[in-house]
This record gives structure tokens, C-alpha cells and sequence, in this order.
């Protein structure tokens, strides 16, 4: 079972998300919070694998949350919920440690499918839509001195020394927006090999999911955002 924890201070939007999940198979929704405060509260209590988390809330917001449940031991994958398409808003969940974002104008299967694949440990983001926003999001950045002059080569940065060659090389595609099946073509490898070099990334890099590997990869030097 997909454990899921909704966190928003409308009463009747919970109502609508925990319709909308509940009605999947191998979806149980297990708490909800009316504020940021509590979300982080029952994030730690229930143990949930995604946290559905509004933006705007009284008390603490969805950033301030996802931020305190992400440097938290928790598991969960926080998938942000706004109705406002602000770009500010995704740079800035981004940075909080979300590992999606979706409108709550999407459609009702959209939703399903993002917790999916929140539970599934893959970003929300499309490998297209990753390139553009993961570069703009990187060239915001500060890095730190000596980094940015550095090869973009992944074998030149020290803190890549825990991967072998072949994951450096996952790693290198990953930040250059590359789903899995085009990183299987590159490499001449099986999409299940793939799924084994990109968890042993995170898993070695101490990093939550694929989507902020992209941006650890560019906020160390790995690879360069363009122009």
C-alpha cells in the first residue's frame, strides 16, 4: 500500500484529494493536517510514503513544512499542490526538498499518477520539462568557490568518488533531463540496470530522488547550465 498524508487548510479540498485517492487500488490515505505545523507533525507519526502539501497555509506553509519534513528521517516524497503558476513557487519547492509539483486544476488521473510516481521514488517532472527548470533553477544558485570553473565531466569532482564509472555516467544523464529508457539506449543497457545505477546514485549521494540529483549534480559542477 501507497501510505498518503494531505496537507491543506481547506476542509473540503482534503475531502476532494482523499475521494479522488482513496478510489485507487493500493492507495490509503492515512491523515490529514488543516496547517503546516500539524503536516509536519503526523509526517513523523504516520510515516507516510507521499505528502500531498498545499503551498499557502496559516501557521507555517507548505515550504517551511516540506523543508522540516524533508531534513527529517522521514521517508515520505512531498508532492506540492497550488492553484497559483507561479514559477517562483516550483524553483522554491524545489529547493524546500519537494520532489513534485502539480496544480490543483490538473485532472483527477493526473494526481493519481503523480503519487505514483512520487511512490515510486521517479520526480514528477518529464525529463523535458526537468532541462529547462533544472537549469534555471541551478543557474540561481550560489556554488560554492573552485566549482564553478571545474571540468563538467563527472569524473573531475571528488565528491563523486563513492560512484563507479558507470553510475557517474547515470548521474551525468540524469542532469541532462534523460528518462530512463534513454539512458538504457545510451548506455546499451537494460531500464532495470538503469533503476539499479540511479538508486545506488541516491542511495551513495545521500539523495532523496532522481529529480534532486539533477540539481546536485549542477550545484556541484557535474555539468554546467547553459547560457
Amino acid at each position: 500500500m501507497t501510505r498518503i498524508l494531505l496537507v491543506d487548510d481547506q476542509a473540503l479540498v482534503r475531502a476532494g484529494f482523499e475521494t479522488i485517492l482513496s478510489s485507487e487500488p493500493g492507495f490509503e490515505v492515512v491523515g490529514q493536517a488543516k496547517d503546516g505545523a500539524e503536516g509536519v507533525r503526523l509526517a513523523t507519526e504516520l510515516q507516510p510514503d507521499v505528502v500531498c502539501m498545499d503551498v499557502q497555509m496559516p501557521l507555517m506553509d507548505g515550504l517551511e513544512a516540506t523543508r522540516a519534513i524533508c531534513a527529517s528521517d522521514s521517508h515520505a516524497a512531498v508532492l506540492m499542490l497550488t492553484t497559483f503558476d507561479r514559477e517562483d513557487f516550483l524553483f522554491e519547492a524545489l529547493s524546500a526538498g519537494a520532489s513534485g509539483f502539480l496544480l490543483k486544476t490538473a485532472e483527477p488521473e493526473q494526481l493519481i499518477d503523480a503519487v505514483h510516481a512520487l511512490a515510486r521514488g521517479d520526480a514528477l517532472l518529464s525529463p523535458e520539462v526537468t532541462r529547462r527548470v533544472i537549469e534555471r533553477f541551478a543557474a540561481t544558485r550560489s556554488v560554492p568557490a573552485g566549482v564553478a570553473s571545474a571540468p563538467t565531466a563527472p569524473d573531475a569532482s571528488a565528491d563523486l568518488a563513492p560512484l563507479t564509472d558507470r553510475e557517474r555516467e547515470t548521474l551525468l544523464l540524469l542532469a541532462r533531463g534523460r528518462s530512463n529508457a534513454e539512458i538504457a539506449k545510451e548506455l546499451f543497457v537494460g531500464e532495470a540496470t538503469v533503476k539499479t545505477h540511479v538508486s545506488n546514485v541516491l542511495l551513495k549521494l545521500g539523495i532523496r530522488d532522481r529529480i534532486h540529483a539533477v540539481i546536485w549534480a549542477y550545484e556541484h559542477g557535474v555539468i554546467a547550465p547553459r547560457g
